[in-house]
Parts: C-alpha cells; structure tokens; sequence
C-alpha cells in the first residue's frame, strides 16, 4: 500500500479520536499539506509533510509509512515522526499554564484544583505586602 486518504491517515495515526473528526478538520482547512488546505480525499504517501491546526499549536508530521488500520500507541512512531517546532510545543505549555488565569466570561466556576492553583498565586503574589500599612491609614483623622 502506497498511498492512503488523509482524513484515514490521521485517524490511524491517532492524531483526531474518530474519521468523522479528522475528516471534519479536512473540511474545515485545519489540515494543510505543502502549506494548502486538503480534502479529506487527497492521499499521503512517505514523505509527505501533513501540518494539522489545533489551536492554539500547529502540530506538522512526517510521514514514515502509511495505513488504513488505526495503530497501538506504541506502533505510531515507526509510521509518523512529529516534527513540530519547539517553539509551537512552548505555546501549548503557555496555555496550559494560564488556563485557569485567563477564564473567559461563562465557563463556569474554576475546578477545585484551579482554586487551589490559584489560591497558591494569590498568596504567593502578595507575600511581602505589609497589611497593617493599609490600616493604619484609616485610623488617623484630618
């Protein structure tokens, strides 16, 4: 087998959880070949570059081998090598990290653990502050 569809590709390679989400990413030119958007149909044979946007990092692939049959986690390596740049892997690390500082409007209420996380921000935040600064202000009169 010489070449396979990308939308089946991806989906073996474990990249999307089902063909129906890699073949919607397709379809929305969230996966690129030679910098294009592809169709789910088009085929990727060894050799390829297959970039695939997942905001916020752009994850690019190389294509060692190719199959129909989705793989063991352990098998993916002798089939792709992910090539993505370090610098789109610290962004995932960014946003990773401030996930829970930058709460949009209607998420909800933060986790139990992001309370904690942020708990230990404020705290460690404010260490050095003298509150008894802020008291004594109040109490004298003009």
């Amino acid at each position: 087998m010489a070449e396979v569809r990308v939308d089946k590709w991806l989906w073996a390679m474990r990249v999307f959880k089902t063909r129906t989400i890699a073949t919607d990413a397709c379809k929305k030119g969230r996966v690129l070949m030679d910098g294009n958007p592809v169709k789910p149909s088009r085929l990727v044979k060894p050799g390829d570059q297959v970039s695939v946007r997942k905001p916020p990092v752009t994850y690019t692939f190389l294509v060692k081998a190719v199959t129909q049959n989705r793989l063991g986690a352990k098998l993916v390596p002798e089939y792709m090598e992910n090539i993505t740049p370090r610098s789109e892997l610290d962004l995932l690390d960014i946003v990773k990290i401030s996930g829970f500082i930058d709460r949009r409007k209607g998420l909800g209420r933060p986790t139990k653990r992001e309370g904690r996380e942020l708990a230990e921000f404020t705290e460690m935040m404010s260490e050095g502050w003298d509150d008894d600064f802020f008291d004594d202000d109040e109490g004298s009169e003009n």
